[in-house]
């Protein structure tokens, strides 16, 4: 089981990074904001996994990813804020 994880974990690493590399500089931002809001998914599996109390391993690394999970997903929208207020008309008047 560890094998097939190592192999999983490897294999999608050397995916993510193919598929990211060929995104056009025009694209990445929308792109990856979306991404970073849908991790959200990441932040509920990591509470289940810090939830489960099997061990304390388990306890702290589930910790860990509730933190970097929430970092990702605050990012996202801070970075999806930012890319809308640039497309925003500007309400100044001169």
């Amino acid at each position: 089981m560890l094998i097939f994880s190592i192999t999983l974990f490897v294999l999608a690493t050397f995916l993510g990074y193919e598929l990211i590399s060929k995104v056009p500089p025009l694209l990445h931002t929308p792109l990856m904001s979306g991404a970073n809001a849908i991790s959200g998914i990441t932040l509920v599996g990591a509470i289940l996994a810090a939830g489960t109390g099997a061990s304390n391993l388990s306890t702290y690394l589930g910790l860990f990813a509730v933190i970097f999970a929430t970092i990702n997903v605050v990012g996202g929208f801070m970075v999806t804020r930012r890319m809308l207020l640039m497309f925003k008309k500007s309400t100044k008047k001169d």
